[in-house]
């Protein structure tokens, strides 16, 4: 038995074997550490600054907006550019502003508006961030390992996440946010300073041409294919639907489970659900990934449903374990999915579609569902937003190019193209 969980083990982890991927796993793992004690800290900063549902939404859409609005620059930038450096450059922004963030908190001075100021920083340097993360991937892992590394990744974003909610509680509730926000700063230090350390192959940049054109083509390489049209209005709308347990949970925690901790338990638990999630990724490999994709989300609208009436904080921990798991799952099959079937030269502009997309009516959602909650109640505003989810994940598998997409097997093209030119090697041209 102590055999196969080593073969198990080793099995499971191949791609931490390549130095590179290696790297960027420790510096993402450290930066998850910092940023798994934000989220309470951010919810409950504002709550003791205001105590309004309102005003936490607008932070939360503050943060949302910049991601809509300048995905598609970074998709353009990433392909154009370095993705390393671009990503590096992401995290020095983000260390900056937390700096300023946490002296203004520790400090006494902090109003709201410097916490929309951070919100709109951060969201700003994950559209940059994201796209270049996604296009580097499969330059960093070999043959069938991507999903693997998908997987790890988000294993250790989660793991992080499970006491660090815990940890941000305790923190908040004894010398104050403002800590959180610097241990979060220098984690971005530390995420910047592992990319600078790896040795990418040189990025493919086709012969330059205006910004316009440029985003016309990853536009042409996303409407070309139905799949990848019907799931980034899925996640659009899937995402509205999550984003009211985003803004009320901490609302209902602080009005009736005990605040702060009980939502740092919930919010552990949605993390212990984000490394099952990644385990179960690591080793399922479904013959069509967006089958099984699509019907996880459907059950991860069943956290939204237990803040009614609410129930105890471990039951909604499990409810929101459950979520997070079928959300890591679908992640970690759909961006396998993108490297795999994508051009090399048009992966983070395709990817930074999908974030446009799958984002653009959140900074509404969130503005919206605090005042929307006044209106209709707490009650009936989950409800609406759980049928949403529910409709949207289940309608998406009508669509036949959904159902039947394929997962590729062997080394993903969009590493052999990439690879190949850099060392000089002739490509053959992607297939579409």
């Amino acid at each position: 038995m102590r055999q196969r969980i080593a073969d198990f083990l080793r099995s499971s982890t191949e791609a931490l074997s390549e130095r590179d991927f290696r790297l960027l796993w420790i510096g993402q793992t450290g930066s998850a550490i910092g940023d798994s004690l934000v989220g309470v800290a951010l919810a409950f900063a504002v709550l003791q600054l205001t105590g309004s549902a309102v005003d936490l939404g607008l932070v939360f859409a503050a943060f949302a907006l910049p991601r809509v609005v300048f995905t598609l620059a970074g998709g353009v930038w990433s392909d154009r550019l370095p993705r390393q450096r671009v990503m590096v450059a992401c995290d020095l922004a983000r260390a900056a502003a937390q700096a300023v963030v946490s002296t203004l908190l520790i400090t006494g001075n902090a109003e709201i508006w410097h916490l929309i100021g951070l919100a709109i920083v951060m969201g700003s340097a994950s559209a940059f961030f994201t796209p270049a993360s996604v296009g580097l991937m499969p330059l960093l892992v070999s043959k069938a390992r991507v999903q693997q590394a998908n997987a790890l990744v988000s294993i250790s974003q989660s793991a992080a996440h499970i006491f660090g909610p815990l940890l941000a509680g305790l923190i908040v509730a004894t010398i104050g946010a403002g800590w959180v926000f610097a241990i979060d700063g220098a984690s971005f230090l530390l995420s910047a300073g592992f990319l600078l350390a790896m040795r990418v192959p040189a990025q493919v940049v086709p012969e330059r041409r205006t910004f316009l054109a440029e985003l016309a083509e990853g536009w042409r390489e996303v409407v070309s294919r139905s799949w990848v049209v019907a799931c980034i209005l899925t996640f659009s709308l899937s995402n509205v639907s999550l984003g009211a347990f985003q803004v009320l949970g901490p609302l209902v925690a602080l009005r009736e489970l005990g605040g702060a901790t009980a939502w740092g338990i919930i919010a552990a638990g949605a993390s212990i659900g984000g490394v099952i999630g990644g385990a179960v990724a690591l080793r399922w490999k479904p013959e069509r990934p967006l089958i099984p994709a699509f019907v996880v989300l459907v059950l991860a609208q069943g956290e939204l449903l237990l803040l009614i009436p609410p129930f105890p904080a471990p039951v909604v921990a499990l409810g929101a374990m459950v979520t997070i798991a079928a959300i890591v799952i679908s992640n970690t099959f759909w961006d396998t999915i993108l490297q795999q079937h994508i051009p090399a030269q048009a992966l983070s502009r395709v990817s930074s579609y999908d974030w446009m997309g799958s984002l653009i009516f959140q900074p509404i959602a969130f503005a919206a569902i605090g005042p929307l909650s006044v209106a209709l109640g707490i009650e009936t505003t989950l409800v609406l937003a759980a049928a949403i989810g529910v409709a949207v994940n289940a309608g998406v598998l009508l669509v036949p190019s959904v159902r039947r997409l394929r997962r590729l097997e062997g080394e993903p093209r969009v590493q052999r193209a990439e690879v190949a030119a850099a060392a000089g090697e002739p490509t053959e041209a992607p297939l579409s």
